[in-house]
């Protein structure tokens, strides 16, 4: 494996050969990550990744792009017709990209925006004062109530007639409920603004029906092409057509240059794969699972965030356990677990530090794991995190995870 690189680079291909075997290894539960097929991957590595192709399908600024013309239609096409958008831009290189390019098209430096609080599950790109949509514009955060967990719409109302915003910004990137997107539209109405939904996180399951989706309620809805749409690591914005124009030049070239080509192949095969049965299925899967893990880990004592999950992810708190997240994180990757710590609603531990655990079932799925998985880790991590100092615990949770790998294998094809 990695022999061409290997014969130019040594230490870059001994690099990529851990990292596939650390995959290959470990049971990953960071609910922002996936296991791409290898299509996806092939397409990615191809000769695309050559091309300059600053502008769009048929209106370049470069000559050579009569292919990739081809492949960025397709992406355009198939995106539209999976989430049922009116306009597709597929050429953002990042969830944040994308926001970034809404911000840049609709907003004016000052404009005032709601965003959900990074801290109650929002995202960096949706007003945290260190991110650039902070600094150049108001944002007004909104969040979760104390009592349920799950976002305080009532709250939201009060505050959008108290600032009038110019829009509302939905999505999340730790929360682990249904949005009420049709409730956020009706309180946009109210004062008249703009709504944009980052739905990141949850496109695949919007792609399947499995979760309701923004596209109808939103004038623009922004993702990632990886996480639970199981892609390139990429973005994508849908909007309505009277904002296609605004958009497309808010990313070239408001906010961006060349696109990446080979990306944006990767990105039309993950889109012709979401369309499909298997895809549909496995997302199914991916719910079920989540679940069942949420339902396991409540039943061994650990406070779950909102009571459970309607999604991928879970939000699992470790304070009643005399743990951080951070000493979680770290307790857990001894035993090669993967997640991340992670803020949970009125946190008192600093952002690196954290209460909490967020924990995702896309990859485990992609392997091929079910429901009887699901108890077997969420056994696994209770044993850790009530044992953090039993040697004979960690080796017997490290032993277990050799099995599950081995017993579902990552790439095997690949040698």
């Amino acid at each position: 494996m990695y022999n061409i690189v290997r014969a130019i680079d040594p230490e870059v291909a001994d690099a990529l050969q851990a990292e596939t075997e650390r995959q290959r290894g470990n049971i990953e539960l960071i609910a922002s990550e996936n296991f791409t097929s290898r299509a996806v991957m092939e397409a990615q590595g191809s000769t695309a990744t050559n091309n300059y192709a600053e502008g769009y399908p048929g209106r370049r600024y470069y000559g050579g792009c009569e292919f990739v013309d081809v492949v960025e239609s397709l992406a355009i096409e198939r995106a539209k017709a999976l989430f049922g958008a009116g306009h597709a831009n597929v050429q953002p290189h990042s969830g944040a990209q994308a926001n970034t390019a809404v911000y840049f098209a609709m907003l004016t430096p000052g404009d005032t925006v709601l965003g959900m609080n990074l801290s109650h599950g929002g995202h960096l790109t949706h007003g945290h004062p260190i991110n650039l949509s902070g600094k150049y514009f108001n944002f007004v955060p909104y969040g979760v109530t104390k009592e349920t967990e799950t976002i305080d719409y009532d709250a939201l109302l009060d505050l959008a007639k108290e600032h009038k915003p110019k829009m509302i910004v939905a999505g999340a990137s730790a929360y682990p409920r249904i949005i009420d997107f049709p409730r956020i539209r009706r309180i946009a109405d109210e004062v008249g603004a703009l709504v944009m939904v980052d739905m990141a996180h949850i496109a695949g399951l919007v792609a399947t029906g499995l979760h309701p989706s923004p596209v109808p309620y939103a004038e623009f809805v922004t993702t990632t092409t990886h996480k639970t749409l199981r892609g390139p690591r990429g973005g994508l914005i849908l909007c309505q057509e009277q904002f296609a124009k605004k958009i497309d030049q808010a990313i070239f070239p408001g906010t961006q240059g060349g696109p990446l080509m080979h990306v944006i192949a990767g990105k039309a095969v993950a889109f012709k794969e979401a369309a499909s049965p298997e895809f549909k299925a496995y997302q199914a899967q991916v719910v079920k699972n989540a679940k069942v893990f949420a339902a396991a880990l409540m039943n061994r004592g650990f406070r779950v965030i909102s009571g459970g999950t309607d999604n991928h992810l879970m939000l699992v708190s470790v304070r009643e356990h005399g743990l951080t997240g951070l000493q979680a994180e770290r307790l857990l990757d001894s035993c090669a677990i993967t997640v991340n710590k992670n803020t949970i609603p009125f946190d008192p531990e600093k952002p690196f530090i954290t209460s909490g655990l967020r924990i995702g079932t896309p990859a485990v799925t992609t392997r091929g794991m079910k429901e009887a998985e699901m108890l077997e880790i969420s056994g696994i991590i209770a044993d850790v995190l009530d044992n953090p100092d039993d040697e004979s615990v960690l080796h017997a949770a490290k032993q277990k995870v050799e099995s599950l790998t081995e017993r579902f294998p990552l790439y095997p094809e690949l040698t």
